[in-house]
């Protein structure tokens, strides 16, 4: 008689689930910046962003404020739209990514590794111009989901063959 084999031990912690938790928080970011962008485009709300942060003692974020909406209102309308499509598309792309990794699917790990590990040149080249800690960490959260999700397609890939005896 023979006894049944045990239970695939499951981890506390699921990696993939937490991945696809840090995609989809990605989504809600580039959707609010795109409801931003929209939002921005009405000339009373970006005079009532410049008042407040005119009241707001000088500092930083008073800086950043300025700048970015000086920025934004100097692009032309055919750059905003570009700007809106490409916002829009990377949440479209994490999106899959993020809800294919929660329905644990084959596939979802591997877009999820080639398409983040396609944006690491382009986030150590941001890095390297415009070096800030909050970069320094997406690039480093980016490298670790590319190494762990490299060694989880190597290692539980379906198509390993078993070994004689099983």
């Amino acid at each position: 008689m023979s006894t049944p084999a045990p239970a695939a031990h499951k981890p506390r912690i699921d990696v993939l689930k937490t991945i696809a938790i840090y995609k989809l928080i990605k989504v809600l970011l580039l959707l609010a910046i795109a409801y931003g962008e929209v939002r921005l485009r009405d000339a009373s709300l970006t005079a009532k962003i410049v008042n407040w942060a005119s009241a707001r003692p000088t500092g930083m974020e008073q800086h950043m404020v300025t700048q970015l909406l000086a920025w934004f209102t100097g692009l032309s309308t055919s750059s905003i739209h570009k700007l809106r499509i490409l916002t829009l598309s990377y949440a479209c792309v994490f999106a899959v990514e993020g809800m294919g990794l929660w329905m644990e699917q084959r596939w979802a790990e591997w877009l999820t590794t080639i398409v983040t590990a396609s944006l690491i040149p382009f986030e150590l080249w941001e890095l390297f111009y415009r070096p800030n800690i909050g970069k320094v960490l997406v690039v480093l959260a980016n490298v670790a989901i590319v190494a762990y999700l490299v060694w989880h397609v190597r290692h539980h890939s379906p198509l390993r063959a078993k070994p004689l005896g099983e």
